[in-house]
C-alpha cells in the first residue's frame, strides 16, 4: 500500500474527527456565513507528485477553497427553490458514502441495496399519498427525473406507430404539448433527440396565470386529427408555483390517446398538507411524475426521483436495458435498476431520504410545506408595505415573484439585485415575467424564520438607499 495512503489509514479516525468538527462549525454558524461572494482563485494548481495525505489537503481547502463556499444551505438561500440538508439526511447522506454501494439488484450476490431505495419509495408514496402503481427510483435531480419519464413517453409514442425508438431510432414526429415549461423539460427534449423547439405551446389560463388553460388544450388536440401526443404539465411552475388542472386533464385521457407527464419538482409535496393537497387533486392518473428531493424535502444535493406508472415497465426496460451486458440476467425477471435508468453507476442516494422520512414523519414535512407558504405570505406583505415593490403574480405557494414598482424602475432591477445578492445576507435569483424584469424568492428550507425575513427587509432597505430610490 502505497505509504501516505497508509498512514491516513492509520489516522483515519482523526480525520474523521477533524471533518466532522468543522462540518458541525459550518452549520452551527450558518445564518453568519454568506450567501453570495466575489472570491476567486487560480484553479491551476499544479498537481503534487507525492501527495500531502488528507489533513494537509484539508488544511490546504480551507486556506485556498473554503472561502469559496456559501451558505446555500442556510435559512436566506431563497434563490433556485433550494432546499437545506436536515440533521436526519446529513446522517443518511454520510453513511452513504461510508457504505458506498452501487445501488443496482433487489436480489443479488453482488450486494441488494436496492431493496432500501424500493422502501424509501413506498414510504415518498405514502407521504405523497399516491397509489403503489407507480415504480420509482433516484435519479440527481429533476432534469435526469424528466428524461427518464420522457424518455419512457418516447418509447411509448414510437409503440403506438408499431416502432421501436430505443432500438431503430426516432422515425416519426413526436407530437409534445405544453404551457409553461421548466427549463430542464426543454432540456431533456434535446438530450432525448427529440429536439428543445420541437414542443407546441398551449394558452395558459387568463389572469395572471401559469397554468394550462383546458379549452386551448382541447382546441390543440382538436387540431392533431386524433393523433397521440405528450403532455407536459405542471405542478409548480417556477416563477409563480402555479398547477395545472390535473382532474381536467385526467377527464380528457377518456376521449384521447396521450402520455401524460407532471413536473412536480418542488410542487408535489404540497400533497403532505391538508391545506394544499387540492392543488395535485387527480394527479395520480398520470403516466409519470418528476419529484425533487434537495428541494422541499431538504435533502443534500443532488437527489430526485421519478414515478412511472408500473404498466408501462416493459417500455422503461426497452429504453434503458443494457442489452449486451449478460450477467445482469433477464430483466423481466431479475430487476436491476441499471435496466430501468440512464445510470449504470448509482451510489446509495436513497438513504438520505429514508434517514429524513423516518426521523420527521408526515408531520415533520407537513410542518416544513407550511410554515414556507405562511413565510412566503410573509415576506409578500412586507413588500408592499414598503410600497417600493410590487408583486408580479399572486402568492400561491412559496414562491413570490416581485420587482421594483413603476415602469420607471425596471433598468434598476438587474442592479438592484446585485447589489442585495452581493451584500451576502441574502441569495434571490432574477426572471423574466409578463414581459417585465423580476426577483424570486423561494421558500423551502427548513431553516427559515420570521426574523429572517425582517433581516432581508432591512438589507433591502440598505440597497435603495445606496441606489437612491
Amino acid at each position: 500500500m502505497n505509504a501516505i495512503v497508509q498512514q491516513d489509514l492509520n489516522t483515519f479516525e482523526n480525520i474523521l474527527e477533524k471533518t466532522k468538527q468543522q462540518g458541525i462549525d459550518f452549520l452551527n454558524n450558518i445564518e453568519n456565513i454568506p450567501t453570495s461572494n466575489t472570491v476567486s482563485i487560480d484553479p491551476n494548481r499544479a498537481l503534487n507528485e507525492l501527495g500531502l495525505g488528507s489533513l494537509d489537503a484539508l488544511k490546504e481547502f480551507n486556506e485556498r477553497l473554503a472561502p469559496l463556499i456559501v451558505s446555500s444551505s442556510g435559512p436566506r438561500y431563497w434563490g433556485f427553490v433550494t432546499g437545506g440538508s436536515t440533521p436526519a439526511s446529513i446522517v443518511g447522506d454520510w453513511l452513504a458514502a461510508v457504505y458506498d454501494q452501487n445501488t443496482q439488484s433487489i436480489k443479488a450476490q453482488g450486494g441488494a441495496s436496492a431493496l432500501i431505495e424500493f422502501e424509501t419509495i413506498n414510504l415518498l408514496l405514502q407521504l405523497l399519498d399516491l397509489p403503489n402503481s407507480f415504480l420509482g427510483g433516484f435519479v440527481t435531480g429533476a432534469t435526469m427525473s424528466n428524461f427518464t419519464c420522457l424518455g419512457v413517453a418516447r418509447q411509448w409514442f414510437g409503440k403506438q406507430f408499431g416502432k421501436d425508438f430505443a432500438k431503430k431510432g426516432i422515425s416519426e414526429t413526436i407530437n409534445i404539448l405544453t404551457a409553461t415549461p421548466h427549463s430542464s423539460s426543454v432540456k431533456t427534449l434535446s438530450m432525448l433527440g427529440i429536439g428543445s423547439q420541437n414542443y407546441t405551446t398551449v394558452k395558459t389560463i387568463e389572469g395572471n396565470r401559469e397554468a394550462i388553460d383546458i379549452a386551448d388544450l382541447e382546441k390543440t388536440i382538436a387540431a392533431l386529427n386524433g393523433q397521440p401526443f405528450l403532455l407536459i404539465s405542471s405542478a409548480g411552475t417556477v416563477n409563480t408555483a402555479d398547477f395545472d388542472d390535473f382532474e381536467a386533464i385526467a377527464n380528457l385521457r377518456q376521449k384521447h390517446t396521450f402520455w401524460w407527464h407532471i413536473d412536480a419538482a418542488f410542487g408535489g409535496f404540497a400533497a403532505v398538507s391538508d391545506k394544499f393537497k387540492h392543488l395535485v387533486k387527480g394527479w395520480e392518473e398520470a403516466d409519470s411524475i418528476t419529484v425533487d428531493c434537495h428541494k422541499w424535502l431538504n435533502v443534500p444535493y443532488d437527489s430526485a426521483f421519478y414515478l412511472i406508472k408500473k404498466e408501462h415497465a416493459d417500455l422503461q426496460i426497452e429504453t434503458f436495458q443494457n442489452s449486451n451486458a449478460p450477467y445482469l440476467g433477464n430483466p423481466l425477471e431479475n430487476f436491476n435498476y441499471l435496466n430501468v435508468l440512464p445510470e449504470n453507476s448509482r451510489r446509495l442516494r436513497a438513504l438520505p431520504v429514508w434517514f429524513s422520512l423516518l426521523a420527521y414523519g408526515k408531520e415533520g414535512f407537513k410542518d416544513v410545506v407550511e410554515n414556507s407558504v405562511a413565510l412566503a405570505l410573509h415576506f409578500g406583505n412586507a413588500l408592499i408595505e414598503e410600497d417600493v415593490f410590487e408583486l408580479l403574480a399572486p402568492i400561491r405557494l412559496n414562491n413570490v415573484c416581485f420587482t421594483l414598482k413603476g415602469d420607471h424602475n425596471e433598468e434598476k432591477v438587474t442592479e438592484f439585485l446585485r447589489r442585495l445578492n452581493d451584500r451576502g445576507k441574502v441569495f434571490m435569483t432574477p426572471t423574466f415575467y409578463n414581459g417585465r424584469k423580476g426577483i424570486r424568492a423561494s421558500f423551502v428550507n427548513w431553516r427559515t424564520k420570521e426574523n429572517d425575513i425582517a433581516i432581508v427587509i432591512e438589507e433591502m432597505k440598505a440597497v435603495l438607499v445606496d441606489l437612491k430610490m
